[in-house]
């Protein structure tokens, strides 16, 4: 049964408990919510670009080896993201969650990379490997009998413009306008989901955009059928994750500062990690199509609260048209 917060979730008829895939568990948010998972009896496969990091990351946490699997995935490749698929099927495992965490931001550069499909590789990694993965998963979780038997997502507040951290036109708001770009099929010159010039920082904004978008989405088509919770979350600003690791060294100095001292918005690593694992295993998150956020010290006592999300990303004829054309860009239409 699931008690209550911060108990262990444990199947209902084998008492075992249930096993989780988070993306991206090598670091950062990832690696923190595969250690609050482990702690809550679950076991965790981490799915990392590199297996070996992903060890040392979980030998310097203490997490013991045997409650987790390590499985190679690259997000930026579709061909990747198959393989992963391919790997957890031969485990034999069955999955009872699955947690879309991993995320690139490359907030410098001055011209598209390109995934080896051909995609921008901001939207081919956080979103396009992802969306693949999700459609892929989709029957397991079906099967699966867990009574958290969900899938989880992370968004962040720059793709939400109902939040002020939304609001900041720099370089510009999340918008995919018609999807022009996607229709078009977002490959070179093309970089951009609207099919508008490339910017760096709005590419990534985009693709978070689309990963809420994706939860409401699967909640919309699904959860009536399935019964399988989908939920999006924001754990609050996390400063000091390595996601910012591509910015200058100035700012990764001053928005921790700025965070913890003038806005008290931060969050540790360790806090969030708790929060996805919170939204994960803990029967008060057991509601499909919210986008959970937490209050910081000065607001909402630092509760967690169903956030409000923007027309962008809750308009169903957006979502329904996101949904086709990404079928379509990872090969499933």
């Amino acid at each position: 049964m699931v008690s209550a917060a911060g108990a262990i979730s444990t199947h209902p008829t084998t008492g075992t408990p249930g096993t989780v895939i988070i993306t991206g568990a090598s670091s950062g948010v990832g690696l923190f919510a595969t250690k609050a998972l482990v702690d809550r009896g679950w076991h965790v496969v981490m799915a990392c670009r590199d297996n070996d990091k992903a060890r040392r990351a979980q030998a310097a946490l203490a997490i013991p080896a045997d409650a987790v699997t390590h499985l190679q995935l690259d997000l930026g490749d579709l061909e990747s993201v198959r393989h992963l698929v391919d790997a957890f099927h031969a485990s034999g495992r069955p999955l009872d969650a699955l947690v879309v965490n991993a995320a690139v931001y490359l907030p410098r550069l001055k011209q598209p990379q390109r995934s080896p499909q051909g995609y921008e590789i901001s939207m081919a990694t956080n979103h396009l490997g992802h969306f693949l993965l999700i459609q892929l998963l989709l029957d397991d979780l079906k099967r699966s009998s867990h009574p958290s038997r969900r899938l989880v997502i992370l968004g962040t507040v720059t793709a939400n413009s109902k939040e002020l951290g939304g609001k900041i036109p720099i370089p510009a708001p999340a918008d995919l306008g018609d999807l022009a770009g996607f229709a078009a099929g977002f490959k070179a010159p093309i970089a951009m989901a609207d099919a508008k010039p490339f910017k760096p920082g709005k590419a990534y904004k985009d693709s978070k955009l689309c990963n809420m978008i994706t939860t409401q989405e699967l909640h919309r088509r699904l959860h009536a059928e399935t019964g399988i919770v989908f939920t999006s979350l924001y754990p609050g600003c996390v400063a000091d994750t390595p996601l910012f690791r591509n910015t200058p060294a100035a700012f990764r100095t001053i928005f921790p500062w700025f965070q913890k001292n003038i806005t008290g918005g931060y969050v540790s690593q360790a806090l969030a990690g708790e929060r996805v694992a919170e939204v994960v295993a803990d029967a008060g998150f057991a509601i499909s199509g919210v986008h959970w956020s937490w209050g910081n010290r000065q607001t909402k006592g630092g509760k967690q609260f169903s956030q409000e999300l923007s027309d962008k990303a809750s308009n169903p004829q957006t979502a329904s048209r996101m949904w086709d054309l990404s079928l379509q860009l990872v090969g499933l239409a």
